[in-house]
């Protein structure tokens, strides 16, 4: 079976007097065509902001306790306005999102990013700075069920030109991949963990299908010219950490998540994050899923409100090459 040819749209807004404004996408795998494509951006918060490269705007790092950060999975389980609504569930997704840098969400039901905004003001209202990217479309485009990206800009800072959806014009993919790239802040620039996340949202209902391109997508944003080999694949993969272990064999990806389950009801483990080991070195081997009911003291009911997964994460160095002193190279020369 013939696989997809992928592309990450690659996005550089204009700044002040400068000129240039297009996006980017890989047409072809073999001879990496690229052909611009029109970029907008509507200025707001999270999302389409003009950026040159990594970009904190103006936070100043945060304090660590330890040389670690963690990037986690949640599939938020349908949030709409009226759950967000919901003061008591509106509280513990705020403190969930707070326990981690950098957080993939999934399943957000809305028409805009209004809903987004909303709940980022929650987290920040005890003197956070998250702050989110999705879907450059929300918005503007007929989608009413996305994904996003949501991180402390005070811990990691984002190359905005990055983040944009995989291309897919076969239409193969219900919910396409969001990508983009993060640099850990506190280090050096040089030696600071640069690493590039790609959220994944798979449909039960064509699971098969979904899955067996994930290859050639992890494949196509390690190779998009960057010279970034920290690549993240995390979400709900509707499949468990055997299958993951059988789909990765070819790329060396590895699961994070084994043995344990990701559904508050206990069933199932549907969510993960993977990465490749020989390259991602960077991993602690710390990792796992935050059980709703025994953190937050909450019944099942309580739990399911918040929702029906739950959040699954790893632990990182913040320095490139997992210690301090370790020079990075690749993507992020050009980025200092």
């Amino acid at each position: 079976m013939s696989k997809l040819k992928w592309v990450v749209l690659l996005g550089v807004v204009a700044v002040g007097g400068w000129y240039y404004s297009t996006h980017y996408e890989v047409e072809g795998l073999p001879d990496r065509i690229f052909k611009p494509r029109d970029s907008q951006s509507d200025g707001t918060p999270g999302n389409g902001a003009p950026g040159n490269g990594y970009s904190s705007q103006g936070q100043p790092p945060v304090k660590r306790k330890l040389d670690t950060i963690r990037i986690a999975s949640f599939n938020l389980g349908m949030l709409d306005r009226s759950k967000l609504g919901r003061r008591h569930v509106a509280r513990y997704l705020a403190e969930i999102i707070r326990r981690f840098d950098v957080l993939a969400v999934q399943d957000i039901r809305a028409d805009n990013k209004g809903i987004l905004l909303d709940l980022i003001e929650r987290v920040n209202s005890e003197s956070r700075h998250y702050d989110f990217a999705t879907s450059p479309g929300v918005g503007r485009d007929d989608i009413d069920q996305y994904s996003a990206l949501l991180f402390d800009r005070a811990s990691v800072e984002i190359d905005r030109r990055t983040a944009a959806l995989v291309n897919d014009p076969a239409g193969r993919f219900r919910r396409r991949p969001l990508v983009a790239a993060f640099r850990v802040r506190g280090p050096a620039a040089a030696e600071a963990f640069t690493f590039t996340l790609i959220n994944v949202h798979i449909d039960p209902s064509q699971a098969a299908g979904e899955l067996e391109l994930l290859d050639d997508v992890f494949r196509t944003v390690r190779d998009d010219g960057r010279g970034e080999d920290d690549i993240i694949m995390l979400g709900d993969f509707e499949t468990d950490d055997h299958y993951l272990a059988r789909l990765g064999k070819g790329l060396g990806i590895s699961r994070s998540i084994s043995g344990v389950p990701s559904t508050t009801r206990g069933g199932r483990l549907s969510d993960n994050i993977l990465f490749d080991r020989r390259a991602t070195v960077q991993f602690t081997g710390r990792s796992g899923a935050l059980d709703l009911m025994r953190e937050f003291d909450l019944s099942m009911q309580e739990a399911l409100e918040v929702s029906d997964h739950l959040p699954v994460w790893a632990e990182f160095s913040v320095y490139e090459g997992g210690q301090a002193g370790h020079v990075a190279t690749g993507a992020n020369d050009s980025a200092r």
